[in-house]
C-alpha cells in the first residue's frame, strides 16, 4: 500500500483485502496532513482532535488505537478512544484533556458530538475503516451525522473490503475527487490460506468440530457460529471436553470481550468461539486455524472470517464444517469467493491418534539439551528409572493434556465434492395445462406452502410444476403436458390439503397487457360454506365479549 503514502493529500476510496496492513497504511497516509510538513515531525500540544478514525466494532476500534499509538509514539501523538460499552465520563475527561487522534465507533462518537464533548472543528482527516461493515450494521445515519459535523475542508479516507452501491453513494456525497485504489482484486482469496471442506453427517456436526480442532492441534484457533446461543452452546461443549476456550459475541460486556481477547493473545486460551462480530479487523497473533461451525451465508463473510488467519505472510487453514445436505451450498459460496477447497471426511480417532503421536515425537526430538541446572537431576532420573519407563510417562502425560476424539461415522465422500452441482433445468412446459385453487393474496398464499398442496393433491413432484401465479382471490399454476391428464383425474371432485381446497382446470392468468386493454376479469368461483351456516350473534353497540348485552354465536344459535 505504498501508493497511499504518495496520495498527495487526496481523498481516498480503498478496497483492501483484510489482513493487508491497512491500519498502518492509512496511518502513514494521513501523517503529512496531521503534521503539516513540520521539520520536527512532532505533534504540538493536544487540543482539538486533528484526525478521527471510525470503526464498526469496539474491538476493532481499540485495536486501531493500539496500532496508531505505536506508529505515532515517536511523534508524540496523544490518542483517545470513544467506544460503546466503556465509561462515557472517563472518555469525556480524556477529550477535555486534549487528543490529536480520536478512534471510536459511530454511535458513541455521535453521542459525544451531540453532548458537546467532542469538538470536530479542528479536524484535518477522517478515516472510515471497514465502511461496508458499518453500513451493514445500520450505522449509515450515524456516519452521515458525523461527516456532516466535520469541517468541509478535510481529507476523507474510506476503506472497505468491497465497494457496493451504498459505499459508492457515500463516497460521492462526502468525498471530493477521491482517488480510487484497489489493493486486491474483488473477492481475491488469500494465497496463504488453505481451504478445506469437512463433510459430515448432520447429527455429527459438533463431533466433527471437536475432531477437527484435535486433528490440527492449533496453538490458536477461532470457531465461527451464526448466533449468540450457538456460541454459548459450543463454548460449553468444548469446555466440558477439556479445551481451553473463550467466547466472543455481542451480548458480552466490553470488559468480558477484552478479557477474552487478552486470554487468546497471552496463550491462556487456545480457542475462541465467536459470532461474526469478530470477523472484521481483529488481529489475533499466531492464529493459524479458522473453523466455520456454521456455513457462511455469502462469499464476503467467508473471506472476512477466513482472513483472521494467513495474515502478514503467515500460513493459515480455513475449515468449513459442512453437513452432507449443504454440500452444494458450500461449493457455491466457495466458487463465488474464488476459493478452492479440498473435500475430506471428518477426522476419525485413529487419524487423530497418528498425528498426535507424530507431533509428540517431533516435539521430543526438537527439545533442547539439559541446561546446567537440570543436568544433575536428569542423570539421576536416568540412573534410577529405565528409559522405557521415562518415555512411557512422558507419552501418558502428553496424551492426558489432549481431549479424547469423538466417534464419527466413516462418511463416504461424494464424487466431485468440492464442485458445485449444476442447477436442474426447468421442465419443458410446452402444451402444459393450467389449474387453479381458491387461495390468493387475500388469504396470504405463498409458493412455499402452496407448492406442497399442489404436489400432494395429484401425486406429482415439483419438477412437474411450472409457473405459479398468485392472484388476489386464487392461485393459478401449470402442470407439464406429460402429467396434466393424470393430475386432472387425481384432483377431480376432491378437496385437498389442510385448507380443504378444490383444484380444477382453468386457463392461464391474463397478462398485464391484456388487463390494461380491458380484458374481462377472470371468473371467480362463488364461496360455498361447508355445512349449514350458523347465524351471527346479535351485537349491541358498546357491548364487549363476555359483557352485558353480548351474546355468543353458540348461545344465539340455541335461541338463548
Amino acid at each position: 500500500m505504498a501508493v497511499l503514502e504518495a496520495s498527495d493529500g487526496q481523498d481516498l476510496l480503498v478496497s483492501a483485502q483484510t489482513g493487508s496492513g491497512k491500519t498502518v497504511a492509512f496511518g502513514l497516509a494521513i501523517a503529512p496532513t496531521l503534521l503539516g510538513g513540520a521539520e520536527t515531525q512532532l505533534f504540538g500540544p493536544p487540543e482539538r482532535p486533528l484526525a478521527l478514525i471510525i470503526a464498526p466494532t469496539r474491538e476493532l476500534a481499540l485495536q486501531v488505537e493500539r496500532e496508531l499509538a505505536w506508529l505515532y509514539a515517536d511523534a508524540g501523538a496523544v490518542m483517545a478512544s470513544c467506544v460503546g460499552g466503556m465509561d462515557m465520563r472517563k472518555e469525556r475527561r480524556q477529550l477535555e484533556r486534549g487528543a490529536h487522534i480520536v478512534v471510536g465507533t459511530p454511535g458513541r462518537l455521535r453521542d459525544h458530538i451531540t453532548k458537546g464533548s467532542l469538538d470536530l472543528s479542528g479536524l484535518k482527516a477522517v478515516v472510515l475503516d471497514e465502511a461496508d461493515e458499518m453500513l451493514d450494521l445500520g450505522f449509515r445515519e450515524d456516519l452521515e451525522f458525523i461527516l456532516a459535523a466535520a469541517p468541509v475542508e478535510r481529507r476523507t479516507l474510506m476503506f472497505s473490503a468491497t465497494v457496493p452501491k451504498p459505499i459508492a453513494e457515500l463516497a460521492r456525497t462526502y468525498q471530493r475527487d477521491a482517488l480510487r485504489i484497489r489493493a486486491t482484486a474483488a473477492r481475491e482469496r488469500h494465497a496463504d490460506i488453505d481451504y478445506q471442506m469437512v463433510l459430515t453427517e448432520p447429527a455429527e456436526r459438533e463431533n466433527a468440530i471437536i475432531n477437527t480442532l484435535l486433528y490440527f492441534d492449533s496453538g490458536s484457533a477461532i470457531v465461527f457460529c451464526h448466533t449468540r446461543e450457538a456460541v454459548k452452546h459450543l463454548t460449553a461443549r468444548l469446555s466440558n471436553r477439556g479445551f481451553t476456550v473463550v467466547s466472543l459475541s455481542g451480548e458480552l460486556s466490553q470488559a468480558e470481550r477484552t478479557h477474552a481477547l487478552q486470554a487468546m493473545r497471552d496463550g491462556r486460551a487456545r480457542i475462541c468461539v465467536a459470532t461474526d462480530v469478530a470477523a472484521r479487523g481483529l488481529d489475533l497473533p499466531n492464529l493459524d486455524l479458522v473453523v466455520h461451525a456454521d456455513l457462511p451465508s455469502n462469499p464476503d463473510t467467508l473471506l472476512h472470517r477466513s482472513g483472521r488467519t494467513g495474515r502478514a505472510g503467515r500460513k493459515g487453514t480455513s475449515v468449513l464444517i459442512v453437513p452432507l445436505r449443504r454440500q452444494a451450498a458450500a461449493a457455491r459460496v466457495l466458487e463465488r469467493a474464488n476459493a478452492v477447497a479440498t473435500a475430506r471426511r471428518a477426522p476419525g480417532a485413529a487419524e487423530i491418534d497418528r498425528r498426535t503421536r507424530a507431533r509428540i515425537l517431533a516435539e521430543a526430538q526438537a527439545a533442547a539439551p539439559p541446561e546446567e541446572g537440570e543436568a544433575g537431576f536428569v542423570a539421576e532420573l536416568l540412573a534410577d528409572v529405565p528409559p522405557e519407563r521415562l518415555a512411557a510417562a512422558y507419552l501418558r502425560q502428553q496424551l492426558a493434556l489432549r481431549p479424547a476424539p469423538e466417534d464419527v461415522s466413516g462418511t463416504a465422500l461424494p464424487e466431485a465434492a468440492a464442485a458445485p452441482k449444476p442447477r436442474a433445468e426447468r421442465p419443458d412446459m410446452t402444451g402444459s395445462q393450467w389449474f387453479s385453487l381458491p387461495l390468493g393474496r387475500r388469504q396470504r398464499a405463498e409458493p412455499r406452502w402452496i407448492l406442497p398442496i399442489i404436489c400432494k393433491a395429484g401425486g406429482i413432484t415439483r419438477d412437474d410444476v411450472g409457473q405459479i401465479r398468485i392472484l388476489e382471490e386464487e392461485t393459478r399454476f401449470e402442470i407439464s403436458a406429460a402429467r396434466a391428464l393424470h393430475y386432472a383425474e387425481a384432483v377431480a371432485g376432491t378437496r385437498h390439503g389442510e385448507a380443504g381446497v378444490a383444484i380444477s382446470p382453468s386457463g392461464p392468468p391474463a397478462s398485464p397487457a391484456e388487463r390494461a386493454e380491458g380484458a374481462p376479469p377472470l371468473k371467480k368461483k362463488p364461496f360455498r360454506h361447508k355445512g349449514k351456516a350458523k347465524p351471527f350473534a346479535p351485537f349491541k353497540p358498546g357491548a364487549r365479549p363476555g359483557g352485558k348485552g353480548f351474546k355468543s354465536r353458540k348461545r344465539a344459535a340455541k335461541g338463548e
